[in-house]
């Protein structure tokens, strides 16, 4: 999973994961660190702007689909991965998504100052 350390609002719900995610079941990737190298000929900046996973057979996902693959994963989630099989419903989430990151930044600045 290749997230946004950086992110005050991305981290929170990462490390939320990484409480329930089983043992060596997930690769945890700060995409922010320096020490990132990013792979399949993507950018840093662009991995970045979305929320991506690179499943076990080397396949890029992101966007909502990226947080449904990692869902699958988690015990507890799995029934919300299964609601979004319903038609449509990955389409909607992804619609969310894509709304959020215009106004990501933003979020990110009121966060910031509150648990600053």
């Amino acid at each position: 999973m290749l997230f946004d350390g950086s992110c005050p609002i991305c981290t929170a719900e990462i490390n939320q994961y990484k409480q329930m995610a089983p043992a060596g079941r997930i690769n945890w990737v700060d995409v922010s660190s320096d020490n990132f190298v990013p792979p399949l000929g993507k950018s840093k900046d662009v991995l970045m702007q979305r929320f991506h996973v690179i499943t076990p057979d080397g396949t890029l996902i992101s966007g909502a689909a990226a947080f449904v693959h990692v869902w699958e994963q988690l015990p507890g989630w799995r029934r919300l991965a299964a609601l979004t099989k319903i038609p449509g419903a990955l389409s909607v989430m992804e619609l969310g998504y894509t709304s959020f990151l215009k106004i990501r930044p933003r979020v990110q600045s009121l966060f910031k100052k509150r648990f600053a």
